[in-house]
């Protein structure tokens, strides 16, 4: 968590200190988790890019610990004070009726998980968390998945494929590129790191599983969609409420994991926007790919599919070129209730307010270096201290 003057402003930024939190951006799967319900039927999670590892707390916190967030935490504690309020009032009743209720009591208490297998993976060092298994290797390299999948099942064989008894059901990615400035560049380095986390994703996702990282919106940003369209049955993008609107990032959402027929998934060859993806036989991008038209007044025509396209089946759309579109434009969404805070607005603080240390201080900051030869030179800016 950085100390600049826009994160001093934030809300989330201080909202994320007081409640534990590693990063703001826990806010942001939170959110996602709340509209799309991410982590229903989920036990083995992927974490790529997780340093400082807020989107591992978030899994280590909900699917391990078992507590709610969000919504499903504001309607349990509301629960819990209807609870206490009958109960006082219902302080004559019998002691069965006691009974039922401190049952009732129980099982509303969150209860740790056991089989569960949390797997956080980035080229930087992270603090170890409660339940999470922290690897320090390469997305791209074709030996983290013998390691990711020793990580989720000990008693595996490291040499073995990845197999439907040893499979991922969701694979998140909060990884992004140092930004130039130079948006056009900034969006080619993310859409490739999407592509890394999504060769990694397609080796070790069971049939039916969630995939979901962060892109960069640009107008080419279709085409991204309408690759992740080949291998997944629906694909939205969302933008959480705690993500600054000045912001171009958003989270690509994918679902139900269905890759075609024939197509064998390896680190060794990945795909890529130009490569075996288009070689695929698709509804979305058939082989031909033609450009976009531009009219005699300066508008751009894109051929598109039909709008009930998600509604169709498969081998009828495929049979028919007439619906095989060329451009799929996926659905957008707001996260987040708009009674949150609004990441780009400056709240009043109170008097009294004290300021808090972040939960967990950078381990391997890349100005680490910067520090230690200003301290060298005698202090900031090189200043050299006084001798007597």
């Amino acid at each position: 968590m950085g100390k600049s003057s826009k994160d001093k402003r934030d809300a989330y930024y201080r909202l994320a200190k007081e409640e534990g939190w590693r990063a703001r951006s826990a806010y942001k799967l939170l959110q996602l988790d709340e509209e799309f319900h991410l982590f229903n039927n989920v036990t083995r999670v992927v974490d790529l890019c997780a340093a400082p590892g807020s989107w591992s707390q978030v899994l280590s916190r909900v699917l391990i610990k078992g507590e709610k967030f969000g919504r499903a935490g504001w309607e349990e504690k509301q629960a819990d004070v209807r609870r206490y309020v009958l109960g006082d009032k219902n302080s004559n009743a019998t002691s069965t009726e006691k009974k039922t209720d401190e049952k009732a009591q129980e099982t509303t208490q969150p209860k740790s998980r056991d089989d569960v297998r949390i797997v956080a993976i980035d080229l930087q060092p992270m603090s170890p968390l409660e339940g999470v298994t922290c690897l320090r290797a390469d997305i791209t390299h074709p030996s983290t998945i013998p390691l990711l999948l020793k990580a989720l099942d000990p008693a595996s064989d490291p040499s073995s494929t990845p197999t439907p008894t040893n499979s991922v059901d969701l694979v998140i990615s909060d990884g992004a590129p140092d930004v130039t400035g130079l948006h056009d560049l900034d969006i080619y380095i993310q859409s490739q790191l999407l592509f890394a986390a999504l060769n990694l994703a397609l080796c070790v996702l069971k049939p039916g599983g969630k995939f979901v990282a962060k892109i960069f919106r640009g107008k080419d940003v279709d085409l991204l969609l309408a690759q992740l369209k080949i291998v997944f049955k629906r694909v939205r993008v969302a933008k959480p409420r705690s993500s600054r609107a000045s912001s171009i990032e958003a989270f690509v959402v994918c679902e139900d994991f269905c890759p075609p027929a024939g197509f064998t998934a390896s680190l060794e060859k990945p795909v890529g926007v130009s490569t075996m993806l288009n070689d695929i036989q698709s509804p979305i991008i058939p082989r031909t790919q033609p450009g976009r038209k531009v009219r005699d007044d300066g508008g751009v025509e894109i051929e598109l599919g039909s709008e009930d396209e998600d509604e169709e089946d498969d081998e009828n759309s495929q049979s028919d070129p007439e619906k095989r579109g060329i451009r799929w434009i996926a659905p957008f969404l707001a996260c987040g209730d708009l009674s949150a805070y609004d990441s780009d607005a400056t709240y009043h603080l109170p008097k009294d307010r004290v300021s808090l240390d972040p939960v967990q201080p950078p381990t391997a900051p890349p100005y680490k270096r910067a520090l230690e030869m200003r301290k060298l030179a005698g202090g900031a800016y090189g200043k050299t201290k006084l001798q007597e």
